[in-house]
């Protein structure tokens, strides 16, 4: 909806105070009133297209109100006052659902299309208004007409309400009457034929006398009750005294009486007589008596207002037409200027379109390039990691592997910055208070921007949580303020604002990609330079920048972007050159408790003697991972794409893990490669690898469940540690899934006389049903998770004695949730069950460690804490030997 424009210049002729020139009370009213105080503002700040239709409306003689503006409103003139009742003159001025919240559910709706452009009519609306406290019916014709602001947008709807009750109501009584009328018409038509009229006589001083055969037949009054004034009984309440009066009119002037008045007949019914009495003078010119005769004409009255009211009606039409007409020339006029804003519309939706498929093919460009570059990466790494074997022991050759690997490292950082902006990048989101991330980020900031730039920080207060990858916003929030740095030449003061947010439809529908809701907003602004809006277009471009050649790889912004909006967010800029920027990064409230980090400190890594197969079309990176693998002890087998993976897996060579690229060349995918090995070789486990995933086993920018990811470049260490969290996994799958074998049994503890409360979290549904049934068999009470929400649920609900979980859980580790159950369980007994053992030692003082596979024996005997049912975990070096 428009709002009232800048001030305009009024007319030299017409001054503020004079103005509207005409209008009655209601133009008075408007020249006296503060508009100030309203959203329309002062007079003088009114539109050219408001101040004329208001003239118009107060100068027409036809009911008409204007409701003007966002809120509604109303401006009327003299007729329309009538309607207001005991609402004028409050209503003016006023708006539309605090004058008229009875109708308010109406106006709501037919204003939103009115103010969207449609022009509407009501014949005989019923309504019912309350004016002076009283509820009343009325039936109103309703013309609603959009009025248009110099902007073509609508700026107000006028209402032109014409009042019908009186008709309406008329025509109610007729047609419930219709049929006593009917019959009364025939009575009328048989007595008029016999008499033509009802005749009757008084004496000089209206006294009836005498049989009366006509009165008696009308009225139904016998003689005795019509004898004397008895007659008058049958005249209406509402007419004898203006009857009266008439009637001593006549006498004084010794003239004829003709009159009208409402007379009951027989049957109980009102009708409308036209009277006519003539006075019969004696020889001294007294009255003798009087003679007249009562004839109905309450058919000819009706026919009569019949007939004005269809003058009326005609009279609307031809006003109706003639706004129609009007309108219509007014849309003639305005058609060159509604196509010219038509045709701006489609251009700037076209270039809309045009930018968001530049983008897309930039997008997947970029992750291409990222895919082959993480690829060359991870040739790189692999050789440097076991060239670094080879030189062990030799100073310098060791500082320049480790200066090779830090170059990969960059490198590494470079193509996650292209994921980023093509929004293919695995995220690993949590919850997070922005407040803390931005507090413990501080002196990062200052070391990476200079004593130069003073930092202020701004947070509001309740801040919401909200989930998103930690380390992606850490990355996007350094790079903002890099930028802001070099905006200012390394002198200036960068403000970095944090508060909760709303952005709502309105705002939704003229921002793409934006979903109305609650969000964080993290605001960096600086006092640097500034930007000019054609430069504003392009500052999420990949490898655009401002700064000099050499001094950025132009990814920064286009990293930011890109994370948001994977993310779930928004990005907003706000530029203006020599005033700096704002970039405002909008994101997604998360409704949960906070995820608390641990620091989790890695043993020593091992290896392992099973079989895997290497699916890798690149033929360098298959032979380092080849290699790597085979010095970490593993038995390796070797294919060049899916197809012929599945012949290796087909040929009946018992296969402990395939390890495949998620993207391979031919018409099998990585996906279905995974799918038909696990129908051939059911204990098979399977992890995927890649530079760029795609949308394979990546969905809303998280991997889909069940899925195991290894990210390019990796290093030997991680996937040492990421072989054994699969394969221990797998093999615990296969034991819970195991048929009972006939070998000698296993001597089980007996049932503890008083079983503890187990929660169990593990997310691979087989595992976890196998467990908690033997626990229960154990005689123990189990309460299952398959995530750290549901555990965290269950905590703060049931009395729990022992957490035991595995260590690797969707969007938290086991370490975290156990270290959040201590806090709100401090006794609780700690099990984690992990197929990297090593890995886990030092990060949780007190806890058991269940080596994966386990069987029911060591799960029995870890859960009651007996000594070498489970190793426990030794608090960290440093915790136990006290800090300098």
């Amino acid at each position: 909806m428009t709002q009232p424009h800048p001030p305009h210049v009024l007319d030299s002729a017409v001054t503020i105070g004079a103005w509207p020139i005409g209008g009655g009370e209601t133009g008075a009213l408007v020249r006296g009133f503060d508009w100030a105080a309203t959203s329309l503002g002062a007079i003088a700040g009114w539109s050219r297209e408001l101040r004329a239709t208001v003239s118009n409306v107060v100068n027409s003689p036809v009911p008409k109100v204007l409701m003007w503006g966002a809120d509604h409103i109303m401006i009327y003139n003299d007729a329309y006052s009538a309607i207001a009742g005991a609402n004028h003159p409050r209503a003016l001025g006023g708006t539309v659902p605090g004058i008229w919240p009875e109708i308010w559910d109406w106006n709501r709706a037919v204003l939103a299309r009115g103010f969207a452009g449609e022009t509407l009519s009501y014949r005989d609306q019923p309504m019912t208004l309350v004016r002076g406290g009283v509820a009343e019916e009325v039936f109103l014709d309703l013309f609603y007409t959009p009025v248009y602001d110099a902007d073509g947008a609508v700026g107000g709807v006028m209402c032109t309400a014409l009042d019908n009750t009186d008709r309406l109501l008329l025509e109610r009584r007729l047609a419930a009457n219709v049929s006593a009328l009917a019959d009364a018409n025939a009575r009328f038509r048989s007595a008029m034929e016999a008499m033509h009229g009802v005749l009757w006589t008084n004496d000089a001083n209206g006294r009836m006398t005498g049989e009366q055969p006509g009165w008696a037949m009308l009225t139904g009054q016998t003689q005795a009750e019509y004898d004397g004034y008895g007659w008058a009984d049958a005249i209406h309440a509402d007419d004898a005294e203006p009857t009266i009066a008439a009637w001593q009119r006549a006498v004084a002037g010794k003239s004829t009486f003709v009159f009208e008045h409402r007379v009951r007949r027989h049957c109980g019914t009102w009708r409308t007589f036209a009277v006519r009495g003539v006075p019969r003078l004696d020889e001294r010119g007294e009255i003798a008596e009087w003679v007249g005769v009562h004839t109905d004409i309450t058919h000819q009255r009706a026919a009569e207002a019949a007939l004005r009211d269809h003058a009326e009606q005609l009279e609307r039409q031809v006003r109706h037409r003639q706004r129609a007409e009007d309108q219509l020339r007014q849309l003639n006029e305005t058609l060159e200027a509604r196509v010219i804003a038509e045709i701006e519309s489609r251009r700037a939706a076209e270039a809309k379109l045009a930018q968001a498929q530049k983008m897309e093919t930039v997008g997947k460009l970029t992750g291409g390039v990222a895919h082959d570059f993480n690829n060359l990466l991870q040739v790189v790494s692999g050789n440097l990691q076991l060239l670094m074997k080879d030189v062990a022991g030799n100073e310098r050759a060791e500082t320049r592997v480790a200066n090779a690997m830090a170059g990969v490292s960059r490198g590494s950082r470079l193509a996650s910055q292209l994921l980023a902006f093509g929004r293919r990048q695995a995220l690993e989101p949590k919850v997070v208070n922005v407040t803390r991330f931005v507090g413990g980020m501080d002196d990062m900031l200052r070391r990476a921007i200079g004593e130069g730039v003073e930092i202020e920080t701004i947070v509001g207060g309740g801040l919401w949580n909200t989930f998103i990858d930690p380390g992606q916003i850490e990355n996007a929030l350094l790079n903002l303020a890099i930028n802001a740095r070099d905006a200012m030449d390394g002198q200036g003061k960068l403000t970095i604002e944090l508060a909760n947010a709303h952005l709502d439809d309105d705002y939704a529908r003229t921002h793409d990609e934006v979903t109305p809701g609650q969000y964080v907003m993290l605001a960096v602004t600086d006092t640097g330079s500034g930007m000019a809006p054609e430069i504003v277009d392009k500052v999420f471009e990949p490898f655009f920048s401002t700064k000099a050649e050499g001094k950025g790889s132009g990814l920064g912004l286009s990293m930011v972007y890109g994370f948001v909006k994977q993310s779930g967010g928004h990005v907003k800029i706000y530029s203006e050159p020599g005033h700096g920027t704002s970039i405002k990064l909008y994101l997604p409230r998360a409704m949960e408790s906070e995820d608390v980090e641990v620091a989790v400190d890695t043993g020593p890594i091992t290896g392992g003697t099973e079989t895997v197969l290497v699916v890798e079309d690149d033929d360098e990176v298959r032979a380092t991972v080849v290699e790597l693998l085979a010095d970490l002890g593993y038995r390796v087998l070797k294919a060049v794409d899916a197809q012929s993976a599945l012949n290796v897996i087909e040929s009946g060579i018992p296969i402990d893990l395939l390890f495949t690229d998620v993207v391979m060349p031919g018409t099998l995918k990585s996906p279905e490669l995974a799918r038909k090995a696990r129908e051939r070789l059911p204990d098979i486990a399977v992890l995927f690898t890649s530079g760029y995933t795609e949308n394979s086993i990546v969905h809303g920018g998280r991997l889909d469940p069940g899925v195991e990811l290894l990210s390019k470049p990796y290093t030997r260490e991680a996937l040492a540690r990421k072989f054994r969290h699969v394969l221990a996994n797998q093999g615990q799958r296969r034991q819970a899934a195991a048929a009972p074998v006939a070998t000698p049994p296993v001597a089980m503890p007996a049932p503890v006389a008083a079983g503890r409360t187990v929660l169990l979290v593990e997310d691979d549904a087989l595992i976890r049903a196998a467990t908690a049934e033997v626990l229960q068999d154990g005689g123990h009470v189990v309460v299952e998770a398959a995530s750290a929400e549901e555990a965290m649920a269950a905590l703060q609900t049931a009395p729990i004695d022992v957490l035991m979980t595995d260590i690797h859980l969707p969007g938290c580790s086991g370490i975290e949730l156990a270290e959040r159950a201590r806090t709100i369980r401090p006794g609780v007994r700690v099990v984690v069950a992990s197929g990297d053992t090593a890995g886990v030692a030092g990060t949780l003082p007190g806890a058991a460690v269940l080596a994966k596979p386990y069987n029911a024996v060591q799960l029995i005997a870890a859960v009651a804490g007996e000594a070498g049912a489970a190793a426990a975990v030794p608090a960290p070096k440093r915790a136990l030997e006290g800090e300098d």
